[in-house]
């Protein structure tokens, strides 16, 4: 089937819904825009006059990602270049035609960077070892350079909130370190920033989205690598309280934008060691007079009843206000 044949497709399965089909699907729809709208706004993520490059892997997040930008780029009120573009590895099996034909068929600006990665990581990764790790790497080294070549002043990738939750797990559990995948990024050399426009975005979205509209997906299995085994494990945990506690996993991520430094341990955060210079010295000396047992035990008054005193004149004086 021609990618032009399955966007047909796509629009065909669209229209096939039913009513009830027909309004989830254009509240589902309506829910990504905004969620990458917001997430675009919050993080200053697109200006006016950006050359943005859109990598796509093939996978469905990418294909999403450059679905819900191209809708935002005919509505919005500044001007921005939209550049696809997918790095064919040489994996052995790539259906290299695919992101083509559908990519002419959008008529969108596009390139494909031709580049053996493959071979690389064969050759330095043990067999029976993951090879994701490397061939990431490799991949992002490569899209760096040619965004710089091309004159793209901003590299979008597919990441959503569930991957962003995944890596802050991750890097807790196997590096002790509190960190994740941030929504927008500026290089080490400072050369590229890197914006995540489905940061707000569930995978459980994405993944119906890319269902409905029949992306012709590719899978990331084509060079026999399993994926990281860690991973796996941090997202069924984080499945499986999600099915517990509905929600948990949002809280997560809400609580990765709501941080406060003075309530955790990092001294690099939060001036910790200066706090006696912080604290305010005048009502040092102010301090309440500590409980005097000799005058307590001479006057039979015991701890009880100091207690019950106080709480005496607190439940007075709540008697005694008149909101």
């Amino acid at each position: 089937m021609s990618q032009l044949s399955s966007a047909t497709s796509a629009s065909s399965l669209i229209e096939s819904l039913n009513k009830k089909q027909r309004l989830e699907y254009n509240k589902l729809s309506k829910r990504l825009r905004h969620n990458v709208g917001k997430a675009i706004e919050d993080f200053n993520m697109i200006e006016d006059g950006d050359k943005i490059m859109t990598c796509l892997s093939g996978g469905k997040d990418s294909y999403a990602m450059l679905d819900v930008l191209l809708g935002l780029q005919k509505s919005a009120p500044i001007h921005f270049d939209i550049i696809a573009v997918n790095m064919d590895q040489k994996q052995p099996g790539f259906p290299e035609h695919i992101l083509p034909a559908y990519l002419d068929s959008l008529g969108v600006d596009y390139h494909i960077i031709e580049k053996d990665t493959y071979s690389v990581v064969k050759e330095k990764v043990p067999e029976g070892k993951t090879t994701c790790s490397l061939c990431s790497r490799l991949r992002r080294g490569s899209l760096y350079g040619y965004a710089e070549s091309i004159g793209a002043n901003k590299i979008a990738l597919g990441h959503h909130r569930d991957d962003m939750v995944e890596t802050l797990f991750l890097n807790m559990f196997y590096g002790a370190k509190m960190k994740s995948m941030p929504p927008k990024l500026l290089s080490d050399d400072k050369k590229n920033v890197v914006i995540r426009p489905l940061a707000y975005c569930k995978e459980t979205d994405i993944a119906e989205y890319a269902r409905l509209k029949e992306f012709p997906i590719i899978p990331c299995n084509l060079c026999g690598s399993q994926e990281n085994l860690q991973r796996q494990n941090i997202k069924q945990l984080l499945v499986d309280w999600e099915k517990q506690q509905p929600g948990r996993s949002e809280n997560i991520f809400r609580a990765m934008a709501n941080i406060a430094p003075s309530q955790l341990a990092d001294n690099q955060l939060f001036d910790f060691k200066s706090l006696q210079q912080q604290q305010q010295k005048s009502h040092l000396g102010e301090r309440l007079p500590l409980f005097n047992l000799e005058d307590a035990e001479a006057q039979n008054v015991d701890d009880d009843t100091v207690i019950e005193t106080a709480t005496t004149h607190i439940d007075d004086a709540v008697k005694d206000f008149q909101p």
